[in-house]
Formats: structure tokens, sequence, C-alpha cells
């Protein structure tokens, strides 16, 4: 979406108005959601000199709940606490069109989407960024992920975080690779218990605060709550990987490649679903071996190292958010997508989740969209 076309919109100030006396240089604007992480973030960079402006988002919540998930008041409360300007930003139709309508037609495309890279490439690190350059002329920005970004000499680049059980490095590789120098992630040498440990000394309203595990459209409910229409629950068949017709699902939407519980068929193995097929409202069932594959594809890419993208390099790569980095080789690259072999078969590689690979220090090369032919 191009800027001029967004309709997000500034809202009056939570508080005090942003009234900036330091040099643009140190200025800098932090996404608070109002957990620990990001309150955390924003009392860190306070500390270390930095002009703070809180900003959270205003989203839309798609579906019949109470909690009003990452928009609400915390952050402004924290912000005041902290005795720093806050805002929030009304995102909810941009939010709608590019978050929450492409993980709605994903899941009809029997694809396995992750809403939250969308959120952090499309809005947070584009539009949204945008928006707070053009309004406040504030380059610099700041979250409360575990990740860093480390400088050597000219070059920034965003790598893992040393907390490997916490690292978010995952969610972010969409970050634009010109703007890696203006960004900041001071949790990225921490640990989730340090972090709640600043918060207690820093006598924090939030720091015992639980974290967020669901999607935050979603009402931290299940994400099934934000699937509506007939794409999403419309019965077919189950059939084995090789087609023959074994039990009914209730709407591919319901399922993703791996999963093993919830898919209401017995087979006297484990089971899993191998194939989503949205043409024909089929899912297939496979073993584990069925549906583990060494090579996987990758599109609209975003590269962070292109001299490390080369075909032949040998690298790291993860197919979903959890677990370490595995090794693989690049065996073909283009300008909208990439190839890679992994040494060891990956357990069910799914077509709309991320593929990110990293090199041997860490850092993020590249990442794009899994896809299947």
């Amino acid at each position: 979406m191009k800027a001029e076309n967004r309709t997000m919109k500034l809202m009056e100030p939570s508080f005090a108005r942003w009234r900036p006396k330091k040099d643009r240089t140190r200025q800098i604007a932090v996404l608070m959601s109002g957990g620990v992480d990001s309150s955390v973030t924003a009392h860190l960079l306070k500390e270390q000199g930095w002009e703070v402006l809180g900003v959270t988002m205003k989203i839309p919540v798609s579906c019949q709940t109470n909690v009003r998930g990452c928009c609400g008041a915390d952050a402004a409360f924290v912000c005041n606490e902290l005795n720093i300007p806050h805002y929030f930003v009304d995102v909810a139709r941009d939010f709608e069109e590019l978050i929450i309508g492409q993980f709605r037609q994903s899941y009809a495309r029997g694809e396995t989407p992750n809403p939250c890279v969308d959120c952090n490439t499309l809005l947070k690190f584009s539009l949204l960024w945008d928006l707070l350059t053009e309004t406040f002329g504030i380059t610099h920005l700041a979250t409360g992920h575990y990740a860093r970004v480390s400088r050597i000499g000219e070059r920034s680049y965003l790598a893992r975080a040393r907390d490997r059980t916490k690292d978010q490095s995952y969610f972010i590789y969409g970050v634009a690779a010109e703007k890696l120098a203006r960004f900041v992630l001071p949790l990225g040498e921490l640990t989730k218990e340090q972090v709640r440990s600043i918060a207690r000394e820093s006598n924090l309203t939030v720091a015992e605060k639980a974290e967020s595990m669901e999607l935050c459209f979603a009402g931290e409910g299940d994400y099934r709550s934000a699937l509506v229409g007939s794409e999403a629950n419309r019965d077919g068949d189950i059939t084995d990987m090789l087609g023959n017709k074994i039990g009914t699902h209730k709407g591919i939407a319901h399922y993703t490649l791996g999963q093993r519980k919830g898919i209401g068929f017995a087979g006297g193995r484990p089971l899993y679903v191998g194939r989503i097929d949205a043409q024909t409202n089929t899912i297939a069932l496979g073993t584990r071996e069925e549906i583990s594959f060494s090579t996987v594809r990758a599109n609209r890419i975003n590269v962070l190292i292109p001299q490390e993208l080369v075909t032949g390099q040998r690298v790291c790569g993860k197919i979903r958010s959890y677990g370490d980095p595995a090794p693989c080789t690049i065996v073909e690259t283009g300008e909208t997508d990439l190839t890679v072999e992994f040494d060891k078969p990956r357990f069910a590689p799914c077509p709309g989740q991320r593929l990110v690979l990293y090199n041997s220090e860490d850092n993020i090369i590249a990442g794009g969209t899994i896809f299947s032919d």
C-alpha cells in the first residue's frame, strides 16, 4: 500500500503533547503494546538519554470479545508513569485490509499465514514508521522485540537475540535494510526475567502483566474466531496422500500443515495434515515421513545481506518461529524468490509461513514467504 493511500490517523495525545528539546538524532518513537517488554524498552531508552515518544496502534478486534488486546490503555498509563508523551494511531482500516483480510484469504487458499510478520513488515516498519517521520520528524524507531541490531562500520545487521529461548528475529525480518541503522532493539541482550526485574525495580505497573500469546485482533482467543464466511466452514473430503477418501473435514481454514490434534480422524497410527487443496476443498493426511521435505521455496523475499544470498552459500534456515535454525544450502535465487536444500528433511513446511535465513554470526541474510508449486 502506498503511503498516500493509507487511512491511519494520529489521535490526540493521551496526556502531554510531543514537544522535543533534543536533537533529532536523539529522538525516538517506541511502539508500545502496554506489555512489560515495550514498557521496559521505553524506560531503558529514556535512561540512555533518548527523548522518547510512546506510540500505540489502535486496531480492530475481529470477533466477539471483551478483551481489547494490544490497543488497551496500559501503554498510555505507562508513558504517563515515565513522564513521556504518548499517542494512539488509529490503523483500523489499514489493519483490516492488510492484515485481517490477507489472513482470511490465506487460510481460504489452504495456507498458514503469519499475521504478526505481516503487521511488522507492512504496518509498523513501513506505513506507521513513515507517518511518525512525516508528522514528528522522528527517524528512529524502537520495539520490545527480543532481537539485536549490530553495527559494524557503516553496516547494520539484524541478528538473533542473546536469549535464544525468547528470540523474535524471525518475526521482524521484513524491516527494510535501509532502515536498520535507525532501528533500536534494547532487549536483544536481555532475558525475560531480567526485563521483568527492571520493570519491578522501576515500579512499572505492568511488571507482572502476563504475556500475550494469541492473535491481538482475535481478542487473545482462538484464531478461528477471526475466520468468517463460507470459505472457512465448507465441509470437504479428507484423503490419504494418494488421494483416497478416508473421511470428512469441517472446512480447510480450520487446518494447518503438520496438524495432528483436532483432525477428527483416527487412523491407528500418527497422521498429520500433509496437504491442503483449496481448489478441491480437500485435506490429505500422511505420516511424519511423508510430509517432511528437504527443499523449501520462498517468494516475496526481503534481503538484508545481498552479498551472502548467493547460490551454493551454506546458511541456516528456520521455517517456523520456534526452534533453532537448521543447516541448509542456497540452491537458487532470483529477484523475488529463493530455494534452499536442508541437510535433513524439515517437518511440514507450510505455505504462507516464513523461511528466514541466518549466517554463522546469527545475522539475518534474507526471508520470504514459503510457497509450493
